[in-house]
């Protein structure tokens, strides 16, 4: 996969137009599926392909993230020796693109239960609920969705032409307008025998599967907003370096001793995220064994890439003056797009939950 820098270009040019619009990014899809950017490699290019992509159209990244999650988890259990989702990668390599159906009102245990109904019939399992923030909705072909069925949870994929579901296009939110991640109701949405993809008992996270997914989900979400800090710093730059100032007989604020302490800070914050995403994606792509203290790292990378992102934004957009403060400026949409990670698990009071477990242990016990 290549991509010149006319291409990234291009998709930054239109990322304004799809969020003032609230549409999906239909154009950067093909534009990116014509180059083979949905074809499946190592964790640690994804990441860093993420990473690169966000710097120029955040929503278009994070909406193929869950994609690349997909075909992450698959390749991260092949490698293993478990080719139960050998047919994700087929259908990636075929132009299949892969959405995450996982979300649900009220559930804060993610994966580990669901109050999504799942009762077997013929030929497969039926899906009854409704799934919020279902990414890539316009455009999915293939949804990966769990639900509970007595005392397991069922994980599978249903096709675009499933019957059984519906989507509702109630997707108007402050930032990442373009993922378009659209409400899904689920009427007996059947996933057929050959495209389930697990049966865990309810509560389980132990499961390769389980962890695969938190492996790939959390470090490409991070990849996204590393690439938001990393383009705030850039207009961060681009804005003391052209702004003058009165009081300073016409030179730039670049020339202002506060104001170079500030941009040092972020720079500075922006440059520590780099090495334990490209470490964790490394180590997963080599089956590098953290038992339990996979979720602490990975909950953990995530947290300080969101925090970072979120305060990088703030004092980038500081340091742009009120220009900045217009809804059209990039560094404004940065704003509203980086708020979206606050939403994506683990969220913050779930990060510090695991960190004290893997610490202290449960609670109850001390």
């Amino acid at each position: 996969m290549q991509w010149t820098d006319e291409l990234l270009e291009s998709i930054r040019a239109r990322a304004a137009h799809f969020d003032a619009t609230n549409s999906f990014f239909h154009e950067d899809l093909e534009a990116l599926r014509d180059i083979g950017y949905l074809h499946p490699r190592p964790l640690t290019e994804l990441v860093d392909n993420q990473r690169t992509l966000a710097r120029y159209a955040p929503a278009t990244a994070l909406g193929l993230g869950m994609h690349f999650t997909w075909v992450g988890v698959a390749q991260t259990l092949q490698a293993a020796g478990d080719d139960s989702l050998a047919f994700v990668l087929e259908g990636a390599r075929s132009g299949e693109l892969f959405a995450f159906g996982v979300s649900e009102r009220g559930n804060d245990r993610v994966l580990t239960d669901s109050v999504t109904q799942v009762s077997q019939v013929e030929g497969g399992y039926a899906f009854h609920g409704e799934k919020v923030f279902t990414s890539l909705s316009p455009a999915w072909t293939k949804l990966g969705l769990l639900g509970r069925m007595g005392d397991s949870i069922v994980h599978g994929f249903i096709s675009r032409d499933t019957p059984g579901y519906h989507i509702v296009e109630d997707w108007n939110t402050l930032g990442m307008r373009a993922t378009q991640s659209h409400t899904t109701v689920l009427d007996g949405a059947v996933v057929s025998s050959d495209h389930l993809a697990r049966i865990i008992p309810v509560g389980d996270n132990s499961d390769p599967f389980i962890r695969a997914i938190f492996q790939n989900f959390l470090l490409l979400v991070s990849s996204v907003y590393v690439g938001i800090a990393e383009r705030a710093l850039e207009l961060a730059v681009e804005a003391v370096s052209s702004r003058t100032s009165m009081a300073r007989d016409g030179k730039t604020y670049a020339t202002d001793p506060d104001i170079r302490w500030q941009v040092a800070d972020a720079a500075m914050a922006v440059d520590a995220l780099d090495a334990p995403l490209r470490s964790l994606a490394a180590d997963v792509v080599d089956q590098v064994d953290h038992g339990p203290r996979w979720f602490r790292l990975l909950s953990g990378v995530k947290h300080r890439s969101v925090e970072t992102a979120r305060s990088v934004v703030d004092s980038a957009l500081r340091l742009h003056g009120g220009r900045g403060y217009h809804v059209s400026h990039e560094i404004s949409r940065l704003q509203r797009d980086v708020l979206a990670g606050v939403y994506h698990p683990s969220d913050t009071e779930a990060v510090h939950h695991t960190v004290a477990f893997d610490l202290l242990g449960p609670a109850e016990r001390q």
